[in-house]
């Protein structure tokens, strides 16, 4: 564990985490990352052991692989302490901190990093839209959730431009096949109903998007 490797001395270091992943590899990159940044980390790949480890060594932030099942128990053994979810893509994350599988072990030091601090997200970029934690940039075509990147198809980013850029209003389907497609007539209502599904599964918790039953969607404000 880097905590056991001499590499930072306690003076110097950012605060403690508790990594509990089923992955070992993945675990010994997140030790990597996260030693060089300063913190001073512990390993539990034995997700039995996880919760029982929160208890006796009392990190400042948990990463929890969620596939391991024991998000319950860690999450009643961790109290108060923020806990940032490794979830599988496209699934939704049981609180603010997150990152996506697979992932770049940079985004999941900010976000370690984040949680540490207590800090809301970073303010969008000028000319971004927000509604909630989703933030988009129109200039860079990125879309982020509570800071974590997400992908997106150019249809699926152009929808939801659409709807955050006017937050609140609701809109039928023929209307956002209009704005979107171009036509009303080039896609099937049903393609929306799709889209947004799509949308949804990406964005996980975090997504804006309301459905109007009978008439359409809405980004809620």
């Amino acid at each position: 564990m880097a905590a056991d490797m001499g590499e930072v001395s306690d003076s110097d270091r950012d605060g403690s985490v508790l990594v509990v992943e089923h992955d070992p590899s993945v675990a010994d990159l997140a030790d990597l990352y996260l030693t060089r940044e300063g913190f001073e980390v512990h390993l539990v790949t034995d997700a039995e052991h996880a919760a029982r480890a929160v208890r006796r060594l009392r990190p400042d932030v948990v990463v929890l692989d969620l596939s391991t099942g024991v998000h319950g128990q860690v999450a009643e053994a961790a109290g108060v302490t923020p806990i940032v979810c490794v979830v599988p893509d496209g699934e939704p994350a049981p609180g603010p901190y997150s990152v996506a599988r697979p992932f770049s072990p940079r985004v999941l030091v900010a976000m370690v990093a984040r949680a540490l601090r207590g800090h809301e997200p970073d303010p969008p970029a000028e000319g971004a839209l927000r509604v909630g934690e989703v933030v988009l940039d129109a200039g860079a075509r990125t879309v982020t959730a509570a800071g974590t990147p997400k992908s997106l198809t150019a249809t699926e980013f152009d929808l939801l431009a659409f709807l955050m850029g006017q937050p609140g209003r609701v809109f039928t389907r023929e209307q956002l096949l209009v704005a979107v497609w171009g036509s009303s007539e080039s896609a099937g209502t049903r393609t929306v109903d799709v889209h947004i599904a799509q949308l949804r599964a990406k964005l996980g918790a975090l997504s804006p998007l309301r459905t109007v039953r009978g008439i359409g969607y809405a980004a809620d404000p």
